[in-house]
Parts: structure tokens; sequence; C-alpha cells
């Protein structure tokens, strides 16, 4: 095993989910694949190439890492023991995968449009903790 494909530990939050440290060590990998990459073609074509490969290894490891173990997993997995149909099973799945995806695509760019970074991360923050406050309320009653 070489000694970068070692696990990355980060101690400076030990609350952060796996998927949270993953996250953060393929941003900072990708981060300084950039910030070293040789200069690019006179087209530019190599430098988007680059981002676009970044972005898709990003956006699947984030989603990849988020969704194992949760309740839509183990949900597909007690129908495909149900069901004996695997397959279908797969397919149903990936179908609804996809489309959610779609779906979130289609309103972050609406999104993205009109709303400052700074006013979503604002407004994502303050969902967030609405849900927290929710739950916690929840979990006293």
């Amino acid at each position: 095993m070489k000694l970068d494909s070692a696990p990355f530990v980060n101690l400076k939050n030990a609350s952060q989910t796996t998927a949270e440290v993953e996250l953060e060590r393929v941003l900072e990998r990708n981060t300084s694949m950039t910030a070293t990459a040789p200069p690019s073609s006179v087209d530019g074509n190599n430098s988007q190439k680059h981002s676009v490969v970044a972005i898709f290894a990003t956006t699947f490891f984030t989603v990849f890492l988020a969704e194992i173990g949760d309740k839509t997993q183990l949900s597909i997995l007690l129908m495909s023991a149900q069901s004996h149909s695997p397959w279908v099973v797969f397919l149903g799945s990936g179908a609804a995968l996809l489309a959610t995806s779609l779906l979130g695509v289609v309103v972050g760019s609406w999104i993205a449009k009109r709303l400052s970074p700074q006013t979503v991360n604002k407004a994502a923050g303050m969902m967030l903790l609405l849900i927290s406050m929710m739950l916690i309320w929840d979990v006293i009653q």
C-alpha cells in the first residue's frame, strides 16, 4: 500500500461523518490537482476535461458515500429480498435515483441563477438548524 493511499484521518472535527471526511479529502486532492496541472492547450480543452473529471469524481464519491447504509439502500435490500427479482428492483431504484438527481440538478441550477452562493449557504444552514431543533424537540417530548 502506497503512503498516499492511506486512509485520511481528520482530527480537527471528530464529529464529522465518513462522507464529510471523504468529501474534504476529494476536494483537497482536486484543488491540489488543479494547482499543479500542466498548462492547458491553446484552445483550453485540457483544463475543461480536467474540471469535468474532477466535478464528476467529487459528485460520484459524495453521493456514493452519502448513500451507503442509509434507509434507501436498506429499503432496496429488503425489496430485492422480498420480490426475488433483484434486477427489476435495481432498474426501478436506479430510475428513481436518476429522477431525483435530475430534479436536484434542475432546481439547483434554477436557484444558482437567482441567488448568490452566500445566500444559498446561509439558507441551507438555517434549514439544517431548523431540522436539528425539530429533531431535538421531538426527542425531548
